[in-house]
């Protein structure tokens, strides 16, 4: 017919509503998917940090020149914090490279001197009892990049980075999101090609 998009096999045209059955298998395909993600990531959310892929923190003791940690945040290629920790591995602070470059910004800042001299003495920990909900709001409320795991006694057992999160959520979801058209929301008319 002149000016369908789409006509059934006996030459009627679609129905309203339903430019081809292409489309429409998609559009409900689509759907499906969005509801069965939508449903997992409540339980998934309520996940423990244990099921999180961690890394080790990038570690130095109390003492160490802002030069040597600004060099092993540097070599790790990732820009993780380095966590300063006491000769038992517990956690004394947390230095960023946002702390270094602030103040390498607002003026000289002396290499030498100790990490003590700008890490952060109280940074935000998580525990690995808590949720990945507790991390993500963490992690959008004070806009951290990573953040330490410390066990009942104050030991760094780990560290958490957003990167982990989004893979943890991402692994959670392969065949769905792999089958995810490149805008989920977007409903196509016509046929790709036509």
């Amino acid at each position: 017919m002149p000016g369908s998009r789409a006509a059934s096999a006996s030459g009627a045209p679609p129905a309203p509503g339903c430019v081809s059955a292409r489309t429409d298998y998609t559009a409900r395909v689509a759907d499906l998917t969005e509801r069965a993600v939508s449903a997992r990531v409540p339980s998934l959310a309520r996940e423990t940090l244990r099921v999180v892929q961690r890394r080790d923190p990038l570690s130095v003791p109390e003492g160490t020149a802002l030069g040597a940690c600004l060099r092993l945040v540097e070599g790790s290629g990732i820009g993780d914090s380095v966590v300063v920790t006491d000769a038992d591995g517990r956690l004394r602070g947390v230095l960023t490279e946002r702390d270094i470059f602030g103040v390498m910004v607002g003026g000289e800042v002396d290499l030498e001197a100790p990490v003590e001299t700008l890490m952060n003495r109280r940074p935000r920990t998580l525990r690995l009892e808590q949720t990945v909900r507790d991390a993500i709001v963490l992690f959008a409320d004070g806009r951290y990049r990573n953040v330490p795991i410390v066990d009942d006694d104050g030991r760094v057992v780990g560290m958490v980075r957003q990167q982990d999160l989004l893979k943890y959520l991402a692994e959670a979801f392969p065949e769905e999101l792999l089958n995810l058209p490149p805008r989920p929301h977007q409903r196509m008319t016509e046929s790709e090609g036509a």
